[in-house]
This record gives structure tokens, sequence and C-alpha cells, in this order.
């Protein structure tokens, strides 16, 4: 659960503040709610009309996704380019990686480009802090998700979702449930609620999924849903990641929603006014039941029109302090 590797939180600081966004320990409050209420300020202006702005005009991003992805890669290409950016999206399977050249002499050539971002996602807990280590100043790097370690947009963006419907994080309950041991989000997740005051934070799953030891992350730890979601202002379900699961650590997904997929009536457990979220992609029938993630309780398609406006607000306060 714990990550060991070469992450540095002091690295993502510049001369003139944030320069890089590779994890969300140890973030100070005061950078997260800049994020929040940026993000806040490009969702005002895209509600009346005003979608495009000219902020990062003439800059080049490139989203370099070495995994997978609908949501993050698309919501972060129609952020950049929201902001006017010029935006390449590298197809890595075709790329010269595919023929053996290494990750940093692929940056490199990059940069020999003039890119001015890089936004990365991949399999590899790290990859995202070892290019931030080796590009030149003036180049920014966005952890769009690395390995089991973190996913910090992510976290903003919940972070986000959460206050514009609950207002305030003062003395709100969050539960957070599903597959934590292979989840960079619920990482993220913890990090960034523990940084905002949320004191009462819940992670709940099956003994393999949700180890004891995550409550070194300073949480309490559930292994009955029905306890972990009583009286929550907030439920968080997580995806569950077989590609990152070695051995047989659940009996089958079916199992799995009998002893921990969000129904209907363990929702009507939580706090009456409780928002249900997911990071995506469902799976229904397995972490949460279709009726309550399409109910009047769910706002997982408003996280995703949220992370647009985080990830554009990311990417000018990064850009923004290198001007």
């Amino acid at each position: 659960m714990k990550y060991k590797g070469a992450v540095m939180n002091d690295s993502q600081m510049g001369e003139r503040g944030l320069r890089h966004l590779l994890s969300l320990e140890n973030m100070p409050k005061e950078i997260v709610i800049d994020i929040l209420d940026r993000a806040g300020e490009f969702l005002s202006a895209a509600s009346g009309g005003a979608k495009k702005v000219p902020v990062l005009r003439g800059k080049t991003i490139f989203n370099l996704f070495f995994e997978n992805s609908t949501r993050t890669r698309t919501t972060f290409e129609i952020a950049a380019k929201r902001l006017s950016a010029d935006v390449v999206n590298l197809n890595v399977s075709t790329s010269s990686q595919s023929k053996g050249e290494s990750l940093l002499d692929m940056v490199n050539n990059l940069v020999a480009m003039q890119a001015d971002m890089f936004v990365v996602r991949h399999s590899q807990s790290g990859a995202a802090h070892l290019i931030a280590k080796h590009v030149p100043s003036g180049v920014h790097v966005i952890n769009a998700g690395d390995g089991r370690h973190s996913h910090p947009t992510q976290g903003l963006l919940d972070a986000f979702s959460i206050r514009q419907y609950k207002n305030s994080f003062d003395g709100l309950r969050v539960a957070i449930v599903g597959d934590v041991l292979h989840s960079r989000v619920a990482r993220s997740q913890i990090h960034v609620l523990k940084t905002l005051g949320v004191d009462d934070i819940r992670v709940c799953g099956p003994r393999t999924l949700a180890p004891e030891t995550v409550s070194d992350l300073g949480v309490t730890v559930f292994h009955e849903i029905e306890k972990a979601v009583l009286g929550v202002d907030v439920i968080m379900m997580l995806r569950l990641q077989h590609e990152r699961m070695s051995g047989t650590l659940l009996p089958s997904p079916q199992d799995f929603f009998r002893g921990y997929g969000l129904t209907e009536e363990r929702l009507l457990l939580a706090d009456n006014d409780v928002i249900v979220m997911h990071p995506g992609p469902i799976n229904r029938g397995v972490e949460i039941a279709s009726s309550v993630a399409d109910g009047p309780r769910s706002i997982i398609l408003p996280q995703v029109t949220y992370g647009i406006a985080v990830r554009m607000s990311v990417m000018a306060v990064l850009l923004g302090n290198s001007l």
C-alpha cells in the first residue's frame, strides 16, 4: 500500500510556485484552494458561453499516455484546447519507444520540439516524477496517473465536485469503497481530503483489497460496507482493477457485488443528502447498481464535466507560474 519510490514532493515546487503536479501528498492547502477557485471561474465562464480563453495561446502540450484512457486523456485534451494551447497526442504504442528508445530520450526529443508541458500517464509508479526531474526549467509535468501511486487531478476534481454539492468540507463524513489497495485515485482522494480538513474518512473493502495498513494514511478501515456508509455525506466507489491484481484476491465479481456493491438498500444507510461518486469506468453490477449510478444521488457525470475545468485550472496555474 505504501509507496516508497522516487517521489519527492518538494520537486513539485519552483521559484514562482507550483512547477509540476505529481502528487497531492503534503500539498499546501492554499495551492489546493487556488486550483479549486480557478476551476470554479473556468466553469462559470463556460456556463456563460465562454468556453475558450486565450490563457495558454502559443503553448504546446504533449499528452503522453502509456496506459489506455478515455475520460482522463480526452478531458486533458479538451482542457488544453479551451485554454487555446496546441495539443499533441502521442500514440506511444507506435512511437519510437516501441523501437527501443528510452523514456528520457523520447522526452528530450519532444523538449527539443519546444514542448511546454507533458501530461503523463504510465503503469509504473514514479514515471512522471522521473520525467519532472530531467526536464529543463520552464517545462512542466502533470501526473495523469502512475501505477498504484497517485492521480492528483482526479483527487482535485473529486474535491471540487464535493465542494460544488456540499459547499464546505467542515464536518463531512466520507466513505471510499472498493479496491483501495490498487487505487491511485483513493490515495489522492485521501491526501486532498485530509488537506481540506476532512477528519472522518472511511475506507472499505475486503481484507485483501483494503488491508489494515491503509490506516497509516489517517483513515478508518471497515470491512463491512453497511458500517462504512452509515450516516456518511459522500460515498466514493472505486473500480475493481483486475489488471493490477496478482493471484486470486476475489472469488468473483458477483461475490464482490453481494458483499461490497452499492445498492439502493445500502444507500439508505447514508445521510439523506448523500452524494455518490465514481472515477470511472463503472462496472455496473459489480461496484455499483445501475439504479444507483443513474439515480438522483449520483454525481458521476458532473464529475466528468468538472474534470475539464479542474484540468484547465491546473494547466493555467503551472504555466502561469513560469510567465
